[in-house]
């Protein structure tokens, strides 16, 4: 039988060892930094889009935001919102790739967002553990092991590359969304206009 009883860490032994590891350490914690930071600032521009998709003020389009309280309800409502409301379809293509950019970026942030950290006895990082329960081949299993390696470090920093250029492209997409909803919105009022006409 497997001893599974969980053994306290050597916290001196870590403590003393800890300033030669910083560097990599820092770097670690400062790639899991801007990942949330540039995270948020995406997600937030999302308040615009729905302002625009519902046609309303942003105090409105904020509260809506706040009340939907995870990322996943806010996105949804989004979604349905364009298919229901956004008549030109390229923008619908447009905005359909920057939910996508998102999501995929969603899942490395909340990996390091949410994971416990593996130490080796030099107090390296060596691995993330996801919290996520999860089953397999009929066991229940406390989340993914994944190693802090060099290519997990580089995925980091394309991640946020990527953030940063989808940052960019939602506000340049904002104004086209505005105005395609302004249109649709001056098309509808003027068929409603014609329909109300005396005979």
């Amino acid at each position: 039988m497997h001893d599974q009883t969980s053994h306290s860490p050597d916290f001196d032994e870590l403590d003393r060892i800890a300033p030669n590891k910083a560097g990599r350490r820092n770097l670690l914690f400062a790639l899991i930094g801007n990942i949330n930071y540039s995270w948020s600032n995406n997600e937030s521009t999302f308040i615009y889009i729905l302002q625009h998709l519902m046609q309303t003020d942003e105090l409105t389009a904020t509260l809506v935001f706040g009340t939907l309280n995870t990322t996943r309800a806010r996105l949804e409502l989004i979604e349905r919102l364009a298919d229901a409301k956004l008549k030109d379809v390229a923008l619908k293509k447009k905005l359909r790739r920057i939910l996508r950019i998102f999501n995929e970026s969603t899942r490395l942030r909340n990996e390091f967002s949410h994971a416990t950290f593996k130490q080796n006895q030099q107090g390296e990082i060596t691995h993330t553990h996801s919290m996520r329960i999860q089953r397999k081949n009929g066991q229940i299993q406390l989340g993914e092991i994944k190693a802090v390696d060099d290519a997990r470090i580089t995925q980091m920093g394309n991640a946020i590359e990527k953030l940063v250029k989808l940052n960019r492209e939602i506000w340049a997409f904002l104004p086209e969304l505005q105005q395609a909803m302004t249109h649709t919105t001056e098309t509808e009022e003027g068929q409603r206009s014609t329909h109300l006409q005396p005979s």
